[in-house]
């Protein structure tokens, strides 16, 4: 039977140790200033690293933690509220890419789930404002 990632990654400790070591970088190189502003409006980082967790854990093939707690693993609805650029989509897959190699992840399915992590955080990228209001509408004057 094969593996599934969460297995091939080392299991929970090592994908909790990820997750950790990824929020670390957001919150210390300049790439992930903005997705910590982001953050920081929102439920926090401490939130975020408990639901990355429990999302990512099921998205590597482990329990689906994130679905038994909301009912869904639909990452664009998660993602719906908040403004994304590709600029902030490239600046995650740069700090996650220095999580992966923090953590002494490499190799070809390694690579793999790099190539799924970026497809996915390209259809993340969206038109919102700073404030989750389309770019397009621009402020509401009232």
């Amino acid at each position: 039977m094969k593996q599934s990632m969460l297995e091939q990654i080392g299991g929970e400790d090592a994908l909790r140790k990820l997750v950790n070591d990824f929020y670390d970088l957001i919150e210390t190189m300049p790439e992930g200033a903005e997705i910590k502003k982001m953050h920081d409006r929102g439920h926090g980082l401490a939130h975020v690293r408990l639901e990355q967790f429990n999302f990512m854990s099921g998205f590597l093939g482990g329990r689906r933690y994130y679905e038994e707690k909301f009912g869904h693993m639909d990452v664009k609805l998660m993602h719906e509220h908040v403004p994304i650029s590709e600029a902030e989509a490239e600046n995650w897959l740069t700090c996650m890419d220095k999580a992966l190699e923090a953590n002494g992840l490499a190799g070809p399915e390694v690579e793999r789930l790099r190539g799924v992590l970026r497809r996915v955080a390209m259809l993340l990228v969206n038109d919102l404002g700073a404030w989750g209001v389309p770019a397009t509408e621009g402020p509401q004057k009232t």
